[in-house]
């Protein structure tokens, strides 16, 4: 199975990074070596001293698929989830100014949270999830599907242009504004609504 996620996918976070608004979906990958395994802690890696969170509503496919149309889309998928995608910001920095892939930034072990998940049906309207991120106990990031530049549906058609979507592939839609630091300590806890997903401790 494959990770596969989207940036830049809500205006928000977008300007607070200073990046361009795309004028079209933002696609990188991560492998399933980075998934972080249930109920460890994630550990910082020696080689960022910035390492950030950015909580993402998650998409599991559940039959193949390739050349998908938006209004079939629906059919690829009966689980969402919540997760993190950790960035070594730092690192993601100096590959960005080199015009460089930044998957190291990305893509290194640890670096994906996968929550539980949810069978759609729960979450009423898929277009507007509200979930949030909190940070030892407070509230750092919120977000709702509703804000997204590409909804779920839409992502999926232009993801699966490009890669065949397998069972158990695992879509990342994107983070909203609040993106922060991690150290040490610090407790991470995702919600969807009022329903905990994850909870990891930082190492």
């Amino acid at each position: 199975m494959k990770l596969i996620c989207i940036g830049r996918n809500y205006t928000e976070h977008i300007e607070e990074l200073e990046n361009e608004k795309p004028s079209e979906p933002v696609i990188f990958q991560k492998p399933d070596s980075a998934i972080l395994l249930k109920k460890q802690p994630f550990f910082i890696p020696d080689f960022s001293n910035d390492i950030h969170h950015e909580v993402e509503v998650l998409v599991k496919i559940n039959r193949i698929g390739k050349y998908i149309d938006k209004k079939f889309a629906h059919k690829y998928y009966n689980e969402i989830g919540l997760g993190i995608d950790f960035t070594a910001r730092d690192l993601q920095s100096k590959l960005k100014a080199k015009g460089l892939p930044w998957e190291k930034a990305k893509a290194f072990d640890g670096a994906a949270v996968v929550g539980k998940w949810i069978p759609k049906e729960e979450l009423g309207d898929i277009n507007s999830i509200e979930f949030s991120l909190k940070k030892n106990d407070k509230i750092v990031q919120k977000g709702n599907t509703s804000h997204m530049l590409w909804k779920i549906d839409e992502i999926i058609e232009y993801v699966s242009k490009y890669f065949t979507l397998k069972i158990g592939d695992i879509i990342f839609t994107g983070t909203p504004a609040g993106v922060g630091r991690v150290i040490p300590n610090d407790k991470l806890i995702g919600f969807i609504g009022n329903t905990e997903m994850f909870s990891v401790t930082i190492k």
